[in-house]
């Protein structure tokens, strides 16, 4: 049923918790390939007046590169079929464009669970995933993380 799983991290622990759901997941279900995807977005040009952009971003690449073979590896070691890409772009929009081009055919997903005023503010790239994805989302909220009324 389920041949490529896409799983979008950021470096933190929390994107990190819906790693064991991926394990258990393609244990059960004999997926052929497990895609590890890190999004890194261009700092706004306002916010870092006297900062060379560029160096900061090829820095930002650099580090999720790094970040996404140590998970591959980790992975790897306990017998999954893993691949991991970086790309540049805005989160949710780039995770949707590869799962469609990529043949995607499952997401899991990490998230806050955020609601009301505080989603609008940080904004969500789960529920933008959500709302702009064409194939299964599993959405993960980490253990001891609070429902939002």
């Amino acid at each position: 049923m389920y041949q490529r799983i896409l799983v979008p991290l950021d470096g933190s622990e929390l994107a990190e918790c819906v790693l064991p759901h991926v394990k258990a997941i393609s244990a059960g279900c004999n997926i052929g390939e497990v895609v590890l995807l890190e999004i890194v977005e261009s700092p706004p040009a306002w916010a870092l007046e006297g900062v060379d952009l560029n160096a900061l971003q090829n820095a930002n690449v650099k580090a999720a590169k790094e970040y996404v073979a140590k998970v591959q590896s980790q992975l790897s070691a306990e017998g999954l079929n893993v691949r991991s890409e970086v790309l540049e772009g805005k989160a949710a929009e780039t995770i949707a464009d590869f799962a469609k081009e990529n043949a995607v055919d499952f997401i899991a997903i990490a998230t806050h669970g955020r609601s009301g005023v505080s989603r609008w503010v940080s904004g969500s790239v789960a529920d933008k995933l959500l709302r702009s994805s064409h194939v299964p989302i599993l959405m993960v909220r980490p253990a001891g993380g609070e429902p939002s009324e």
